[in-house]
């Protein structure tokens, strides 16, 4: 017996097939928030060198992406803003450990609304009684938050201004604060508060025993390693680091 599959049917058997086909080469990467809009313009000129290929990607605080992957999240690729939360990743296998490299280094700086009246010149000055709220990552699961902590630690200021702190989940919700004139002050990346000069100005660069270098690093369970590695690859390569350099990003 003999059966015939409708013209309607077999197009559109066709057509899905295809799409499966188109998307193939779909890469998914989760990178820290500060990363956002230097990697949408890298993902942009990666698939236009590579037309077949379609880049997608998730961006949030560093720590919050790791319990991602940890999840199950289907995620190929990974840059974290410290080297703490990828060592973390590592620890538990969600990387391949081979495939990690620093592409990116940043400096962390205070900012304060442009219109801002106050005096503030190091550390010490959050402590004056006319800042009353800082705007901070939280620490437990945010770069920007840990390295602020270590810097206040070492000038014997966390405890002192403890109080002050609003404490956000990501380095651009801080930049929002500030840009809104919602606080006084907020820890950032220089890399984000260049994203906004009519809004927020930068106080001073944040002292710090310690290099801010970004790391990337292919998944363990990643659905598409060989498109994983070109795009770490272009990343690293001249285009991608005349793209974050133009965001204000440093070569690690």
């Amino acid at each position: 017996m003999r059966f015939d599959i409708p013209k309607k049917i077999f197009a559109l058997i066709f057509l899905t097939l295809t799409c499966q086909a188109a998307l193939a080469d779909e890469l998914l990467v989760s990178a820290a928030s500060s990363l956002s809009n230097a990697f949408k313009e890298i993902g942009q000129a990666y698939e236009g060198k590579y037309p077949k290929s379609k880049v997608a990607f998730n961006f949030a605080a560093s720590g919050a992406l790791v319990q991602q992957i940890a999840k199950g999240a289907p995620v190929d690729v990974f840059a974290s803003a410290d080297q703490e939360t990828m060592d973390l990743a590592e620890k538990q296998g969600l990387v391949a450990a081979k495939t990690r490299h620093d592409f990116a280094r940043n400096r962390l700086v205070l900012i304060v609304p442009v219109k801002s009246k106050l005096t503030i010149k190091n550390l010490s000055d959050l402590a004056q009684q006319g800042v009353t709220r800082v705007a901070i990552g939280n620490p437990a699961s945010v770069p920007v938050g840990r390295y602020s902590k270590h810097a206040l630690d070492a000038a014997k200021m966390w405890a002192g201004i403890e109080s002050k702190m609003i404490r956000t989940q990501n380095v651009r919700q801080a930049l929002d604060y500030v840009a809104r004139n919602e606080v006084d002050a907020g820890f950032v990346y220089a890399s984000d508060a260049a994203l906004m000069p009519g809004k927020v100005q930068i106080a001073f660069v944040v002292p710090l025993v310690m290099a801010i270098k970004y790391p990337l690093a292919q998944t363990s369970n990643s659905s598409n390693p060989v498109a994983a590695t070109r795009f770490n690859d272009f990343v690293r390569s001249n285009t991608g680091q005349a793209i974050l350099a133009k965001f204000g990003f440093q070569q690690p």
